[in-house]
């Protein structure tokens, strides 16, 4: 009997064999164009100044700023030796911070890499960072798994104040983006936590102590990502398996849900072609109509789950555990083009499937087993 020579076979069962085999072949496509990278990415930004290249932060401790044409890496930042969980700039883009499991927040100067203050308080995984311009005032915010949220005061590098409302791990904050330009000098900030609750806060000048509000409870379980679009209305990605929009109007009740077979890790709005796109933990990349919430297309390629997605203009770019960034166009040419190579690779399927229940018997092997059975 033939034995595996591969030690690691020993220690998996047939279905996680299984699935090794799989992904080893998925990862052989080239979907998407696909930037490999070094380590798992667990977050992704835009870059301030161009939509040719983006920041990601990697498993490695690394954060990197990527070519998306060329897929060089333009710049690099080392320093933390912990996966790195959150990105964000300064209000003037000079600064550069992300969230660390090190517990830490890490900061660079953007052009010449040299680091910059590191910011000491979370007593857990720091797992996202914001920052908010205030009357004059650039503000670091961070949530993590320690259940807290902490105002930083970015000049001086220390806390300002400190929310320790939830019970459980904060994994995203949010800018209330209609409430932050109609006041200068007053923001709501938004959070979801691991215990399924979304909470908002409101910053002001002159400072005012007060608690988070009540939790919105939309969600069965965790709430992974929270996107705003430009009318307002909230957007949610979570562990329960949907995505949800929040309507303002209606005090943040959800008027729409995306259903997914699923953890949805993050969600993004096309406004420009009135798309709504959502990451999910089974690898795809799904593309959905946002008024009537039907599902639109999917695109395949990573191979292992989607923990981010980024518009810009009419391009959605993904990051994934599998270490690679890729591109899916949204234009509407090319969003059909790709619908009909689905369609057509499962309709070639379907061909080949039929042609072999056909071919498994000849009609003479099949005469000759209606005569045995017809002899039994």
């Amino acid at each position: 009997m033939a034995q595996s020579s591969h030690r690691d076979d020993f220690f998996q069962t047939t279905t996680s064999l299984e699935e090794s085999r799989r992904k080893a072949e998925k990862a052989r496509n080239s979907n998407g164009d696909p930037i490999k990278l070094q380590s798992k990415l667990l977050a992704i930004v835009a870059d301030p100044t161009s939509d040719s290249s983006v920041y990601v932060a990697e498993s490695a401790g690394l954060l990197r700023k990527v070519v998306l044409e060329t897929g060089e890496t333009a710049t690099l930042y080392r320093g933390p030796t912990a996966p790195l969980t959150s990105i964000c700039f300064s209000s003037d883009g000079t600064t550069i911070f992300a969230g660390c499991w090190d517990k830490t927040i890490w900061s660079w100067d953007v052009t010449s890499r040299t680091q910059k203050h590191r910011y000491h308080g979370h007593t857990d995984f720091v797992k996202t960072v914001i920052t908010q311009k205030l009357d004059g005032d650039d503000l670091l915010i961070s949530g993590g798994a320690d259940g807290e949220i902490i105002i930083w005061n970015i000049s001086a590098g220390k806390r300002s104040h400190v929310f320790k409302d939830y019970s459980r791990g904060v994994l995203h904050l949010a800018v209330d983006p209609l409430v932050s330009e109609e006041d200068l000098q007053r923001t709501n900030v938004f959070s979801a936590g691991s215990d399924r609750s979304i909470r908002y806060f409101s910053l002001s000048t002159p400072f005012k102590e007060q608690s988070l509000s009540a939790p919105i409870l939309e969600h069965e379980t965790s709430v992974y990502k929270l996107f705003f679009d430009a009318d307002g209305d909230l957007w949610t990605a979570s562990a329960d398996k949907t995505a949800k929009c929040l309507s303002r109007e209606a005090n943040w009740q959800a008027d729409m849900t995306l259903d997914h077979p699923d953890f949805v890790r993050d969600v993004a709005v096309c406004e420009q072609g009135g798309w709504v796109v959502t990451g999910c933990r089974d690898e795809e990349v799904r593309v959905w109509n946002r008024a009537t919430g039907k599902l639109h297309h999917s695109f395949s390629g990573h191979f292992e789950e989607v923990t981010g997605v980024l518009i810009l203009g009419t391009t959605v770019v993904s990051i994934s555990i599998d270490a690679t960034i890729r591109q899916w166009s949204l234009d509407p040419t090319q969003l059909e083009i790709a619908k009909a190579k689905v369609e057509r690779a499962s309709q070639e399927d379907e061909v080949i499937d039929d042609g072999l229940k056909e071919s498994l018997l000849t009609e003479e092997e099949e005469r000759e087993l209606a005569g045995l059975m017809g002899n039994d």
